[in-house]
């Protein structure tokens, strides 16, 4: 799913299988994102932080939802060696491929790439829709086209099952057993269902999920209420949301804007250009290494929870969430608490030529600036 478009004709139960895998990558790449900029907030208790920590929890329950189906369709979820590359275009499987993916601080620039991936294709522009997977939800349409197409396939290999395991269901994420007597076909499209719903919305015209979801508002709509300052609250003539007329569904309670930590967004190369004129390198580089090391460390968690003995699953999990908390407290009061010294924040445009614009756009260059967290999975390396 990285390289060309597979035709419709090829696109099997293998086809499909592979698609979730990358499916799971493409969930995958989404967190280290919003992580980035949940952790600039100097208060941990703002609404634009609950908000995002709401919207990161639920694509780990997208996550979830796909390697649960990889698992069903005798697959082995492949997540110890994910490896997201950054200061980019596009996420995996091609989806979105005008897209920045940079990690960077809160900003009205990082929101609005936010909502440029979380976006349902109406609300994109012509150009945008040209791709062939414009969207996550293009993405996991042509997986819902292949289903279809693919039933008995697809029935066939969920009761032949694999070795890998189902996780989570005490825990709400959807799992896919033959043993529940459902129809697959039917428990898939459910699954699709829930991450695209949670995601852009109930479909054409409204950015709200559906009755399931209490109407609650998709991702692209809490991005947006962080955008606009404001809380959703549409028009009472019962007109439907659009490009031109989006900023009338946003005029609810004030969103008062956070306190941010200028951080410096994170270049390609992880800041080692940078590091090399920092006389507090050795620090900087332990604060950073001791974040990707519990970045890694809760990849392997959730490897384990699917490929490992079934017994074990629940630990692993637990072991995951545990490093999720260190991931937090090393990029909060560790890495954002080391100030880039002046001199390297003027070589930059020196260092870094082709991405230095970039930077710019995601940091306050005139103003004090700090480093950040790489998420680097040094499995992937």
């Amino acid at each position: 799913m990285t390289g060309q478009v597979t035709p419709v004709a090829l696109r099997d139960v293998d086809w499909i299988r592979g698609a979730l895998q990358t499916a799971v990558a493409l969930e995958h790449s989404t967190m280290p994102l919003y992580c980035a900029a949940m952790y600039s907030l100097e208060v941990q208790n703002y609404p634009s932080y609950n908000t995002i920590r709401s919207v990161l929890m639920e694509e780990m329950v997208h996550m979830a939802i796909a390697a649960n189906m990889v698992a069903a369709l005798g697959g082995s979820p492949r997540i110890r060696t994910l490896a997201p590359k950054y200061a980019t275009r596009g996420l995996p499987g091609g989806v979105a491929p005008d897209l920045p993916v940079i990690l960077a601080q809160l900003s009205p620039r990082s929101l609005e790439n936010f909502m440029r991936l979380e976006a349902p294709a109406f609300m994109l522009n012509s150009r945008q829709r040209s791709a062939p997977y414009p969207t996550i939800g293009a993405f996991y349409d042509a997986i819902r086209e292949a289903i279809d197409a693919h039933k008995d396939a697809l029935r066939r290999a969920v009761e032949r099952g694999g070795p890998a395991n189902q996780v989570g269901g005490n825990l709400g994420y959807l799992t896919f057993a033959p043993e529940e007597g459902a129809d697959p076909v039917e428990q898939f499209h459910r699954g699709l269902d829930i991450i695209t719903e949670q995601g852009e919305g109930e479909g054409e015209g409204t950015v709200e999920a559906g009755e399931d979801f209490q109407k609650e508002g998709s991702h692209y709509a809490r991005f947006a209420e962080l955008r606009y300052g404001r809380r959703y609250l549409p028009p009472e003539s019962g007109v439907t949301i659009s490009r031109e007329n989006e900023p009338d569904f946003f005029q609810g309670e004030e969103i008062v804007w956070p306190v941010v930590i200028n951080t410096l967004a994170v270049p390609s190369d992880g800041y080692a250009k940078l590091l090399a004129l920092d006389p507090n390198a050795s620090e900087v580089r332990k604060e950073l290494e001791g974040f990707d090391d519990a970045y890694t460390l809760m990849m392997d968690a959730l490897d384990r929870a699917w490929n490992g003995p079934v017994e074990t699953w629940w630990p692993s999990l637990g072991a995951a969430v545990t490093q999720m908390d260190q991931m937090r407290v090393r990029s909060c009061f560790n890495i954002m608490r080391h100030q880039v010294p002046e001199t390297a924040v003027q070589a930059l445009e020196r260092l870094y030529p082709a991405e230095f614009k970039a930077l710019g756009r995601y940091t306050d260059l005139n103003q004090p600036v700090f480093y950040g967290p790489r998420f680097i999975n040094t499995n992937g390396v």
